[in-house]
C-alpha cells in the first residue's frame, strides 16, 4: 500500500489533537490532509499563495478511518494524486503510524483551481501542471 504514494511527510500528533476518548479526533486528519496537500504545493511545486493569479479551493473532501492513533504517535502521511483534470485536481493521502505498512485512515481532498480575484475556474498552470504529474498514481 505504502509504494502507491508518491510523495512523504512525516506529521507528529499533539497533546491537543487526543479527544476524550484517547484518540486522534476525526478532524485533525483533514488538517493533516491540508497541510500534507500545501506543504507540497507550496515547497515542492512552486505554487504562490501570496500572488500567484491561480489559487487551489477545496470543493471536496473524504475520509475513511481504519485504526485509531493517539498522542504521541507520529504518522506518514503518503500523498498521491487520482485524477488531474483540466481545473481540478484529486489528491489522495493514506496515513500511516510511524514506519508500520497498516494504513490507519485514507482520504481525498479536491481542488478547483480559480482566478485569486474572479474565482472563476482556470487552466491548472502549466508548470504546476507539470509537477502535479509526477504524482499522478
Amino acid at each position: 500500500m505504502r509504494d502507491s504514494y508518491r510523495h512523504w511527510q512525516r506529521i507528529p500528533t499533539r497533546w491537543a489533537d487526543n479527544d476524550v476518548y484517547g484518540h486522534v479526533n476525526n478532524v485533525v486528519h483533514y488538517a493533516w490532509m491540508d497541510t500534507v496537500i500545501n506543504t507540497w504545493l507550496i515547497t515542492e511545486a512552486g505554487l504562490d499563495i501570496h500572488d500567484g493569479g491561480a489559487i487551489g479551493l477545496c470543493v471536496e473532501s473524504h475520509c475513511n478511518y481504519r485504526a485509531s492513533v493517539s498522542f504521541p504517535d507520529a504518522v506518514d502521511a503518503g500523498l498521491r494524486i487520482g485524477h488531474l483534470g483540466r481545473s481540478s485536481v484529486r489528491y489522495e493521502v493514506g496515513f500511516f503510524l510511524e514506519g508500520r505498512d497498516d494504513v490507519v485512515a485514507e482520504g481525498h481532498f479536491v481542488h478547483v483551481f480559480v482566478d485569486r480575484t474572479t474565482r472563476k475556474p482556470v487552466e491548472i498552470p502549466a508548470d504546476l501542471r507539470a509537477r502535479m504529474e509526477g504524482l499522478v498514481a
